[in-house]
């Protein structure tokens, strides 16, 4: 109830926190959306533009504010959101929603590539107005190397400056447009729905336009995804001057565009033509800051999905850091490589912002049709009254769908390039589900009871060297009263290890998101103990330090003695050497797979083979860890067919 009333409460920091973190996409939509409407080929046309100003504003209501704003944002994960957090709240209830999840997932990363450059480079594009000869590719990359290269020493104290720049900037855009309505108010026409009806139904190819109509909107997701953030009540509030702001910049363009009726486009950039021509080096500058800032956006929330999928079993366990104490503060290294890598590509690759628009928004519309696939069956599962579940599915697959046939008219024009991105990600995380259930389905578990009696005598055993006081290993096993065959064959088989106490740590990843408990099932009384941790989703997994409390919980309750217990060192209480244990699978040559799931394995494999290892992923001191190689034999090969023959 607590978490609740935090998540709706309204503050003056809050609303300028969110100013700053979450309306950078869809506040800088504004540099080029109309631009890519009207076509800069294309004689413009009175009633095409007014069309389209009524689609932009009924999509920013339809799609913005109903489903996202007032719908989606009900949905918080203990005040977190996004599609990862929504699956996880509803995962339970089906298999198949996995796919949706890692289609939405990977469709978002992948527009976390395409959003950065063609931002920037719209904004940065404003300098041949001034200096019509200057090379733009050269500053575009040279801003998202040094946005990228910030990114290790976290965005705490930048974020401070976030929230006043996107004021400055929202304040501009209603400012801006305001003074062309003022001069033509016949603009304000375009409010009537009509005219986006007679656009996309009686213009000739009207609804292709949708594709470019859609990119008004493209940053809708990220309402939700920055939820835990900002808050939904700072959220709410925010929208409304937002949203008023990026209508009048609208409007004011519509009513620059009404002025040159019958002219050709060309060169000229409808946002920057309506500003006064000694604002207009103040105008690029704001508008350079405000989609970096957009772009930091995008970039945070690609760290913060990468991790939840990782907590998913939907990506390989890669390093992650935290710059900063703050909540949410997190960088992930080879993501932020790969992003910059990625961006760079497409600037080079399609040079300007108006050919970089063909390959966006065909990501982002995936991400929300799935989005409203999980957030039917959230309602679904959550008791609301059917005929709203049905009305909400429908009307949005509608909408979603008709953005999604207008945008694949894109793909041969440089949307194959998010899609290709897009399916890529989405690979890696279908192989890395598929081999954990691969390996979850066909790892032997044994009765840890079983195995008591022969614990106690080999920790008893003073023929056999002592290989630790507390002997730690990292288990799979959910059930407390199950551990994998594989510990038991590395305590007695591959090379006996005596211990005084053997400790058996599991951990549990939940779906709340900030989980941080334990439990303790003693299997035999200063002997042997497993311990459970429950992590939420976003809870970095620092086993060394949460296993050095739970143990000192131990003590204080005086449930266990880690006094060493060699006498020399007992009679001065010096506490007993910890030491680790984590099993490393590598697939067994003695394996008759399936072709699929060979190659699947085989996959996985290479690909964690440049992943963070085990020791490091749990957070263990690498000074006590030992690593321990185990076969994975999924399927032993049958029937040899050796024949011995006599000498």
């Amino acid at each position: 109830m607590e978490d609740k009333k935090h998540l709706d409460t309204v503050t003056a920091a809050g609303l300028l926190v969110a100013m700053g973190i979450i309306y950078g996409d869809i506040g800088t939509s504004p540099l080029y959306t109309l631009r890519a409407i009207i076509g800069a080929q294309n004689v413009v046309r009175g009633d095409v533009v007014r069309g389209a100003l009524s689609c932009i504003i009924w999509t920013l209501t339809l799609q913005t504010t109903i489903k996202y704003v007032i719908l989606i944002l009900r949905a918080d994960n203990r005040g977190e959101g996004g599609i990862f957090a929504l699956y996880a709240l509803i995962r339970r209830h089906a298999r198949w929603l996995t796919v949706p999840a890692i289609i939405g997932g990977s469709a978002l990363l992948a527009d976390g590539i395409i959003t950065p450059p063609v931002s920037v480079s719209s904004a940065v594009e404003g300098l041949t107005l001034i200096y019509p000869n200057i090379e733009t590719v050269p500053i575009v990359i040279a801003i998202l190397t040094v946005l990228f290269l910030i990114q290790a020493f976290g965005t705490s104290v930048v974020g401070t400056a976030f929230g006043p720049i996107m004021l400055v900037w929202f304040l501009m855009l209603g400012t801006l447009g305001f003074a062309q309505i003022i001069h033509a108010p016949g603009v304000l026409a375009a409010l009537n729905p009509y005219y986006a009806w007679w656009l996309l139904t009686q213009y000739p190819d009207g609804f292709w336009l949708l594709g470019s109509v859609f990119l008004c909107t493209t940053g809708a997701e990220a309402l939700y995804s920055d939820m835990g953030h900002c808050g939904r009540g700072n959220i709410r509030v925010s929208w409304i001057f937002v949203k008023t702001c990026l209508i009048l910049n609208y409007l004011g363009q519509g009513a620059w565009l009404l002025s040159i009726e019958g002219q050709v486009l060309q060169t000229r950039i409808p946002f920057y033509e309506v500003m006064p021509s000694w604002f207009l080096t103040i105008g690029i500058v704001i508008a350079t800051a405000a989609t970096v800032i957009a772009s930091q956006a995008l970039i945070s929330g690609s760290f913060t999905l990468i991790s939840e999928a990782i907590r998913l079993n939907f990506w390989p366990k890669v390093r992650l850091r935290y710059p900063s104490v703050q909540k949410g503060q997190l960088y992930v290294p080879s993501v932020n490589l790969l992003l910059w890598a990625g961006c760079v590509g497409v600037v080079l690759y399609f040079r300007e912002s108006s050919n970089m628009e063909a390959a966006y928004g065909l990501a982002i519309t995936i991400t929300m049709l799935m989005t409203t696939l999980l957030m039917s069956y959230y309602l679904y599962t959550h008791k609301y009254q059917a005929w709203g579940v049905v009305l909400f599915l429908t009307v949005y697959l509608g909408i979603e769908g008709s953005f999604l046939v207008a945008n694949l008219i894109k793909f041969p024009h440089g949307g194959w390039v998010s899609v290709l991105i897009g399916a890529s990600i989405a690979s890696i995380m279908y192989i890395w589900l598929q081999a954990f259930q691969i390996k979850l389905r066909l790892t032997e578990y044994v009765r840890i009871d079983q195995y008591i009696q022969s614990i106690k005598e080999l920790s008893r055993d003073i023929s056999i060297p002592k290989y630790a006081t507390h002997l730690v290993f990292m288990s799979n096993a959910a059930r407390q009263s199950e551990i994998e065959s594989k510990i038991i064959y590395s305590i007695f088989q591959k090379r006996p290890k005596r211990a005084d106490i053997y400790w058996f740590v599991h951990v549990d990843t939940t779906d709340d998101p900030y989980t941080m408990e334990y439990k303790v099932n003693t299997i035999a009384p200063d002997d042997a103990y497993k311990v459970t941790f429950k992590l939420g989703f976003r809870v970095e997994q620092r086993i060394n330090l949460f296993f050095r409390k739970v143990i000192e919980d131990m003590v204080k309750n005086k449930e266990v003695d880690i006094t060493s217990r060699y006498e020399s060192l007992s009679r001065q209480n010096v506490i007993g050497d910890f030491r680790f244990v984590v099993l490393e699978k590598f697939l067994s040559f003695e394996n008759e797979l399936p072709t699929r799931e060979r190659f699947i394995m085989n996959l996985y494999f290479n690909i964690k083979s440049f992943t963070t290892s085990e020791d490091r992923w749990f957070g263990l001191d690498s000074s006590s860890v030992k690593i321990e190689k185990v076969p994975l034999v999924i399927r032993p090969v049958e029937n040899v067919k050796l024949k011995r023959i006599a000498t």
